[in-house]
Formats: structure tokens, C-alpha cells, sequence
């Protein structure tokens, strides 16, 4: 293990090299070293504007892929990134090869992780400070019902697009709680239609979320999976209530589960309309995210006014 500080900000890696090229942006002042996909990352700033920089090809403490691996990954993502546009996606800036490295430059988005995993011991030693994910399910309903609606949005354009959302979940998500903005920022996994589990039980994704066809070798992956994805990011970070147990089992099972209708927040129609976005059989969900949406809307007006729905 080899360490390095620029100003501020202290970060290790498996092998020595040179990484005195980061200077040429700027200032860093954040970095993002414990990802497994190979990858790492650094916020910088030129003292007019601050970037995202996610690198490839250094040996990353918690990688699970080879360097060449990660590179390989980075640079097809691009096109996921330049072909998926929405207001609330990270906005990718440019891209290209470095010497044996990939960097992918993206415009700075404030904002916190709603699974900021690289922070867990910090809340393990401190318990008075408060997770991301439980400051954001303290929030009112109404700007979490907006935020909601920023994920029905994004994911209706990504399959507008022709893409499917592969390894989506609250890691995906970032919110900043002084704008009360919700941006998208990691679809680096994403797929073009049509597409297939090419991986059986390992394909990406957390066990929280996952709909049972991403558990089988060769299932169709599309926009019934991703219907059941969000239904499952619903229940888990937006509205739903589990205990540590509860989450230790979805892990030990491989299994996503509902909440009972006692720990949701909404009312019995929409606990209705998510519980069958989460249908174990595909054919019993919605057949696409639109609409799942309208089924939504529909069961939240009986209780929320309309102006909840300002649709991204």
C-alpha cells in the first residue's frame, strides 16, 4: 500500500506511480478511493470552475477488476453518458486516454451520496453525526415525493433512449440538502437494448434492489427489470422503514422484500401500486416506468395536492 496527500486530501493505492499530472486541474479537495469497480476519483478545482475526475488504471486499494479491466470499462461507458441526457444526470465534460489510464472529466455537482459506503466506520465511531440516507428520509415527504419523481423521469428517458439501468440504487443517487436537488450520478454499468444476465447470480447490483431475473444466467434484462428496481429503491431509501435484521436478511437470502404496509409512510394505494412494481413474476408488473409513474400519481392524489408532481 502506497500513500499520497495532495493538499488536504490523503488517499492510498495498491502500487507506486505517478499521479502529479492531477495538478494540472487544480486544487483537490476530495477523493473517492474505495470503490470496487477500479476506479478513482477526485474533485478538483481550477479556481474558476470544479470537476469530477474518475480515473481508470492505477491500482485501487478495493478493485475487484484489473486495471486493463477497469480502463476497458471506463471507456465504454462514455458513450452511456453522452447518449443518456437529462437535467438531473451528472454532466460529462470530456474524455479520453492518459498514458495506461482512462479519465472521464465531469462537471462538479454539490450534493451528498445516498449510500456513501466510504463513510460508514466515520459513522460507526461517531453516532451523533447522521447518514445522508437517514438525514434524507427525515425530509418531508412532499421534496421526497419530488425526488421520486426525478428517478420516474430519469428512468423513462433511459429507456427512451434505447439503455436499460443495470446496478442502479441509492449509490446512484446523490441530494444535495441545500437546493433540495436529486442528481444522478453513476450509470457507468448501463446497457444498450437488448440485453441479457450474462453474469447468473453475481450480475451487478446491491441484494436490496435486485428483481430476480438479475439472479439468473441469460434472463432478459429490460424495462420490467428496471420497473422492479425502482420499486424496490422506493420501499428501501425513500419510503419504507427496515430494521438491521430486516436488511441483513435481504443480504443473507439474495432476496428483495417489502416492508409491511405498517412501516410506509404513504397510503395503502401507492404501498399497492409499489408492491406490484416488485412483482416476483414479470408479468405482473408494469410493462414500463411510464407506466408504473401514472399508477403513482394516481395513487398519491387522494392525498397530496398536485403541485407534489412537478415532474423533472
Amino acid at each position: 500500500m502506497v500513500g499520497y496527500k495532495f493538499d488536504d486530501i490523503e488517499f492510498h493505492l495498491k502500487e507506486a506511480c505517478d499521479v502529479s499530472w492531477l495538478r494540472e486541474f487544480g486544487k483537490v479537495f476530495a477523493v473517492y478511493d474505495q470503490n470496487d469497480s477500479g476506479n478513482i476519483s477526485f474533485g478538483v478545482d481550477n479556481g474558476k470552475e470544479k470537476f469530477f475526475i474518475k480515473v481508470a488504471g492505477l491500482s485501487t486499494m478495493e478493485s475487484t477488476q484489473t486495471k486493463e479491466e477497469a480502463v476497458t470499462a471506463l471507456k465504454a461507458a462514455m458513450p452511456v453518458y453522452e447518449n443518456i441526457r437529462h437535467k438531473n444526470l451528472i454532466d460529462l465534460v470530456r474524455h479520453y486516454a492518459f498514458g495506461d489510464m482512462y479519465l472521464a472529466i465531469f462537471k462538479w455537482v454539490e450534493g451528498e451520496c445516498l449510500f456513501d459506503h466510504w463513510n460508514f466506520e466515520k459513522y460507526d465511531r461517531d453516532p451523533e453525526i447522521i447518514p445522508p440516507a437517514k438525514r434524507f428520509k427525515q425530509l418531508p415527504i412532499t421534496k421526497r415525493l419530488n425526488s421520486a419523481d426525478v428517478l420516474f423521469s430519469f428512468l423513462d428517458a433511459v429507456s427512451k433512449k434505447g439503455y436499460v439501468a443495470v446496478d442502479f440504487y441509492d449509490g446512484s443517487i446523490m441530494y444535495d440538502f441545500e437546493s433540495d436537488t436529486t442528481t444522478i450520478c453513476d450509470i457507468d454499468l448501463f446497457r444498450k437494448k437488448p440485453a441479457a444476465n450474462d453474469m447468473g447470480k453475481n450480475y451487478w447490483g446491491t441484494k436490496r434492489v435486485k428483481a430476480p431475473e438479475e439472479y439468473c444466467y441469460g434472463a432478459v434484462i429490460d424495462e420490467a427489470t428496471n420497473v422492479y428496481t425502482l420499486g424496490a429503491v422506493l420501499f428501501n431509501s425513500f419510503f419504507g422503514h427496515y430494521t438491521d435484521q430486516e436488511i441483513r436478511q435481504m443480504y443473507e437470502k439474495s432476496a428483495f422484500m417489502p416492508c409491511p404496509l405498517s412501516k410506509w409512510e404513504l397510503n395503502k394505494k401507492s404501498y399497492e401500486v409499489v408492491s406490484k412494481a416488485v412483482s416476483k413474476k414479470r408479468s405482473e408488473r408494469y410493462s414500463s416506468i411510464h407506466e408504473f409513474y401514472m399508477a403513482w400519481k394516481e395513487a398519491l392524489v387522494s392525498i397530496f395536492s398536485a403541485h407534489c408532481f412537478s415532474r423533472s
